[in-house]
Formats: C-alpha cells, sequence, structure tokens
C-alpha cells in the first residue's frame, strides 16, 4: 500500500526525476550546437582570412569603390562643354553670353559661326549644346519686345540634357529679372534637343545596355573558363592534350564571344521591335565593332581567369572589375563632371567607347570616320587586354 501510495504521489503532483534531467539535457545540446556552428564559422573566416586572393578581394574593392562611387558617379552637372553661336554684336548680347560662360554649370569651348558649324561640334561631342543669340536679340531687348535665344542640346544624354535646360533657363530668367525697361516681355529660351526631341530616357538607357550587357556576360563566361576547370579538378587533364597555349586561349574565348554578341542582339531586337527605338546608322558597323569591343572583354575576364583558383573568386573579380568600369564608363554619370584622375581612368575602358558609337549608330547617322575615332581605343585596350592574357594563360599551361 504504501508502494501505490507512493506511485499515485509520484504521477500526481509529484515532479518526474526524469523531467529534472531534462532541461539540462537541452542546454547541453544547445551549447554542442553552438560550438559546431562557431568551430565551422571560425573555419570558414580563417579559410577566407588565409587566402591571400580572397582576402585581397574582401578588403580591397570596398575601398576602391567608396572612392570611385564617391567622386565619379556624381549626377550633378558642372562644366558642361558649351559652344558660342553669336549673331548680334550688341552689349545685351554679350551679357547674355558672359553669364553663360561664368556659370558654374557651362563651359565655353567653342566660338560657332553657322549652323554647319554648330552641327558638326554636336555630332563630335565637342560641345554639349550650343547657345544661338539670333541678329536681332539686342534690338529687341531695347525695343521691349520679346527677345528668343536658343539653345541646341545633345539629347543622345537625356538625363544631362534636361538639366541643362533647366540651368539654362534659370540664368534666362534672372537675366530677364534685370533688364532695364518697362513693360517689356521677358526674355525666352527656346531649345531643340538633337537626335531625342523628346528626352526619352529609353532612347539613352537601351543602346548604352547594349555595351553594359554584353561586356559584363562576355568577361564572365571567359572568366570561369580556366578556373572552372581548376575547381573541378579537369585542369591537369587539359595540360596533357596534345592543346598548344595559343588553341586554348582561342578555345577559351569563343564562347564568352559567342555568348556575348548573342546577349548584344537580345537587346538590340527588343530595342527595335518592342520599344520602337529609332536606329539610323550601320547596322553592319555596330556589329563589327560589338565583336571587337566583346574580344576585349574576353580578354580581361581570360585574365581574371588565369588567375582566379576557383569559381567564386572568379565571379568576385569580375564584379570587383566591372562595377567601377560601368561608373566610369559615362553610363550613367556624366564623364565630363568627374574629376581629370577619373576622365584620365576613363580611357582605358571599353566601355565608354562603344557607348558612344552604339548611342551615336541608333540615335544619329554616325559617320564611318567618327566611328573609327572611337573604336580605335578600343582596339588598343583589346591588343594591350589579349597580351596580358598570353602571358596569363601560358604561365598557367606550362
Amino acid at each position: 500500500m504504501g508502494r501505490h501510495f507512493a506511485q499515485s504521489v509520484w504521477l500526481g503532483g509529484g515532479r518526474h526525476p526524469g523531467r529534472r534531467r531534462h532541461a539540462p539535457r537541452h542546454s547541453a545540446a544547445s551549447r554542442l550546437m553552438f560550438q559546431r556552428v562557431m568551430a565551422l564559422l571560425t573555419k570558414e573566416l580563417t579559410g577566407l582570412w588565409k587566402d591571400r586572393h580572397t582576402r585581397f578581394v574582401i578588403l580591397v574593392p570596398p575601398l576602391l569603390q567608396v572612392f570611385v562611387f564617391a567622386y565619379a558617379a556624381t549626377y550633378d552637372v558642372r562644366d558642361v562643354a558649351l559652344g558660342i553661336w553669336n549673331d548680334d554684336a550688341g552689349v545685351q548680347s554679350a551679357e547674355l553670353v558672359r553669364r553663360f560662360a561664368a556659370s558654374p554649370a557651362f563651359h565655353a569651348v567653342a566660338s560657332l559661326q553657322s549652323p554647319a558649324g554648330a552641327a558638326a561640334a554636336i555630332d563630335a561631342r565637342q560641345v554639349a549644346a550650343v547657345l544661338h543669340v539670333p541678329q536681332t536679340y539686342s534690338a529687341d531687348v531695347l525695343a521691349g519686345r520679346d527677345a528668343e535665344v536658343q539653345l541646341l542640346i545633345d539629347g543622345r544624354r537625356s538625363n544631362t540634357a534636361l538639366l541643362v535646360e533647366s540651368y539654362a533657363t534659370q540664368i534666362v530668367a534672372e537675366l530677364s529679372a534685370i533688364q532695364p525697361g518697362e513693360g517689356k516681355v521677358p526674355l525666352t529660351l527656346v531649345t531643340r534637343d538633337w537626335f531625342n526631341p523628346t528626352l526619352e530616357s529609353q532612347w539613352f538607357i537601351l543602346p548604352g545596355l547594349v555595351a553594359v550587357l554584353s561586356l559584363m556576360i562576355a568577361m564572365l563566361v571567359s572568366a570561369l573558363s580556366l578556373a572552372r576547370e581548376r575547381e573541378l579538378g579537369t585542369f591537369e587533364q587539359l595540360l596533357v592534350t596534345p592543346l598548344r597555349p595559343a588553341e586554348i586561349l582561342i578555345g577559351k574565348a569563343l564562347p564568352g564571344l559567342i555568348v556575348g554578341w548573342i546577349d548584344a542582339n537580345i537587346v538590340i531586337l527588343a530595342g527595335l521591335l518592342w520599344f520602337k527605338l529609332p536606329f539610323l546608322g550601320s547596322m553592319a558597323m555596330l556589329q563589327a565593332t560589338l565583336v571587337l569591343y566583346l574580344l576585349a572583354g574576353v580578354a580581361i575576364g581570360l585574365v581574371i581567369s588565369s588567375i582566379a583558383r576557383t569559381q567564386q573568386q572568379a565571379m568576385l573579380s569580375v564584379f570587383v572589375i566591372a562595377s567601377p568600369m560601368v561608373v566610369l564608363s559615362g553610363y550613367a554619370a556624366p564623364i565630363e563632371n568627374m574629376p581629370a584622375l577619373a576622365e584620365l581612368v576613363s580611357r582605358a575602358d571599353p566601355i565608354r567607347w562603344m557607348l558612344i558609337i552604339a548611342r551615336g549608330l541608333f540615335l544619329q547617322d554616325l559617320p564611318a570616320c567618327l566611328v573609327l575615332q572611337y573604336a580605335w581605343p578600343i582596339a588598343l585596350i583589346g591588343l594591350a587586354s589579349f597580351a596580358a592574357a598570353w602571358v596569363a594563360v601560358r604561365r598557367a599551361v606550362t
């Protein structure tokens, strides 16, 4: 009876001996799990830090991109190259020109005498805008009549064109407020946006995307080629084949070129057929320039691939190099607003030159002489990149 009484007490309100051990068992399991996770975390972080290439990718790119984005990726418009086409010799027109030249937003770089000169300066990107003062401007101001002044803007860069128009309107409005005389009609700024009359942002973005997207894909495909062989353990098998270093270089370069070219043409077709972009230039010239341009990107990717030991390192390296290239190319932020050092570095960026060619062939009939003028830096960059890729691949396979 005593035993039954003890069991009833134990089953009823007493504490089960197993319950006293249950909580410590869970806490011990949690501590063991935490220790295992921390051990794995320590191992991974130690492995990342011990690898020299990964350590470089972790530390250097953030610092580099902070400075690149802070100084180069600015959407402010300053020091815009301005052409002056002044048909009026009066004092009032001289004051108008002086105010534009003294504005921090503009920098007078050319004195033009005719419509042909203005068109040639804008076509060649010598100026981003042309201020045209008609012959009757000073007389209209003195007589209190409506005095018009014209601003011709390069509409191929729609975001810059909008800001340029805004700054010019402000200058004319301030001058109109202080003109002598009473009852006069305010000065009027008549703007004309060349190559993109409605300043559609798609006309600006999509031709640039042909250059940016195709190069990124070409670089990525070629950067993964040799790194994939090393990671899968087939690199040694590649070395014992009869393939020579030049043949390996060509075989690894062609896939990136083909994939990049296909992606570029997908963007071109989408822009023409779906978004109804105009195309005024030569398609054959665009395709030939694309091949030259993609070869430069493939060469850069092969240099990365010959150095990287894993596919992860290759992809991170492409990201590290591609981000500053896009910023320095002028795809979103005008190159004219960048510091002198950033502008100098951007001259070695193939995206910069391909953007000019793509937008020029889409939105204007860019002459062949200007296409060649912007294509030879791409060819030079491609030759230098392939020379570096040849040395890197040769070291990797010997």
